[in-house]
């Protein structure tokens, strides 16, 4: 089965923490601390594979994570980068984040390796916090979290041409005949389940033509195979709708049309912008060729649609429409269409040097986040000068005037880490 969509969950990796140890040698009583840094968490990395052409390897497996970083050791050792993953996806993939639906990144014109989530960064080793007030920091910095996404991954196939149709009006007849591409072919409903693609060569010109399957009346809102193939319109320039002129299965070709034109703007009503053709097909068929394709035209071609007679069996018809197809490519705008960022990926984690300061219940208040944890680590508050040092850092941080102005009056409990203090001002 072919497989244009994905969901799947990717993870970074997490930094590896920091380590806290003190060298201790013979005859080296005091070494200090010698802890080293963790390692940098692996990256998700998205890169575009030329050689897929649908989103298969990701329907039995949904779970992709980067490696973690290493913590890191004594002596000053720093800790093993985690490795990255890298996930190979097809020309044309759009990533989005699951819960919102928008676009986090499109593939589409990306030729170098994309860094969709970057991995934690490692913490520092206590080495990194001597001070002259604290000599022996018993604190290292811990790795930075990883960052969690659930993400879609969605394929809009790169296709300057879409051939749309209901079944069985002859797009694979018409597409391995004008093209390289050789699609199944058969008497059947839904025979293509796939788009096709195939290019026509011109001569010194050439276009990428794209057999679009599967579109009926209610595609747009999910009924039959169209509401899924319907995306790979998007990025095509121009559209050609192939139609059965002979009516062999009873259908109207232009009923046909109407049909398909109000699916494509129930989906997307933009891509009706954009040039179309007419391709009446199976004129061996016709008794009265003229009459036929003479409704046609009085139908479309004063909205400015063109139709062209053809016949996928013996040929006629399709020099002709080709060449106003190459004609209409010349119009419009060479620049493949990019879906541009509508999410942005945050982390997981505070910043490292966040103060988080609130009242958890009346005349009670906490003051929390790495910047005070990392504080306390390299403060003894049992020395009067390393108390001193814990009071000047709570006023240069303006800790106090935040407290204040959630409401701390003297005699109030203030919660640091898992310290308590009486506050007297």
């Amino acid at each position: 089965m072919f497989a244009d969509r994905a969901k799947i969950f990717i993870s970074s990796g997490k930094g590896g923490d920091g380590h806290v140890s003190f060298r201790r040698e013979l005859y080296v009583p005091d070494g200090g601390p010698d802890g080293g840094d963790g390692g940098n968490g692996g990256d998700v990395i998205f890169v575009v594979d030329q050689g897929m052409n649908t989103l298969n390897d990701y329907r039995h497996k949904q779970k992709y994570k980067a490696e973690d970083g290493q913590e890191g050791g004594k002596r000053r050792c720093h800790g093993k980068n985690g490795a990255d993953i890298v996930l190979k996806v097809p020309p044309g993939t759009v990533i989005k984040d699951f819960e919102t639906g928008k676009v986090i990144l499109d593939m589409a014109d990306k030729t170098e390796p994309q860094h969709l989530l970057k991995g934690g960064r490692g913490g520092k080793g206590n080495m990194h916090y001597v001070t002259s007030v604290m000599q022996a920091p018993k604190y290292a910095q811990p790795g930075q979290e990883a960052t969690e996404l659930f993400v879609t991954l969605e394929l809009k196939v790169i296709a300057d041409v879409g051939l749309v149709g209901f079944p069985n009006v002859g797009k694979s007849t018409f597409l391995s005949s004008t093209t390289n591409a050789r699609p199944k072919i058969a008497n059947y409903h839904f025979t293509t389940l796939n788009p096709n693609l195939g290019i026509v060569d011109m001569g010194e010109e050439s276009f990428c033509i794209a057999d679009i399957p599967g579109i009926i009346e209610g595609a747009s809102e999910g009924i039959g195979l169209g509401f899924e193939f319907l995306r790979h319109i998007e990025r095509c320039r121009v559209i050609v709708h192939m139609v059965d002129a002979a009516g062999v299965e009873g259908r109207d070709p232009i009923a046909d049309i109407k049909a398909i034109n109000k699916e494509i703007e129930a989906y997307n009503p933009e891509i009706l912008k954009r040039p179309q053709v007419i391709a009446a097909n199976k004129i061996d068929a016709l008794y009265d060729v003229d009459t036929a394709i003479a409704k046609i035209k009085e139908e479309f071609e004063p909205t400015g649609i063109k139709v062209y007679p053809i016949s996928c069996v013996s040929g006629q018809g399709i020099k002709e429409l080709k060449f106003h197809i190459l004609e209409l490519l010349k119009e419009c705008p060479k620049e493949t269409l990019i879906f541009e960022q509508e999410f942005e990926i945050t982390r997981n984690d505070h910043s490292g040097d966040s103060i988080i300061c609130e009242m958890v219940e009346p005349h009670v208040f906490s003051v929390t986040g790495e910047k005070v944890e990392r504080m306390l680590g390299y403060t003894n508050l049992e020395d009067e000068r390393g108390f001193e040092f814990f009071q000047k850092f709570m006023r240069d941080n303006n800790v106090i005037n935040e407290l204040k102005e959630l409401g701390l009056e003297e005699g109030d409990t203030v919660k640091v880490s898992d310290l308590e203090f009486e506050y007297y001002d």
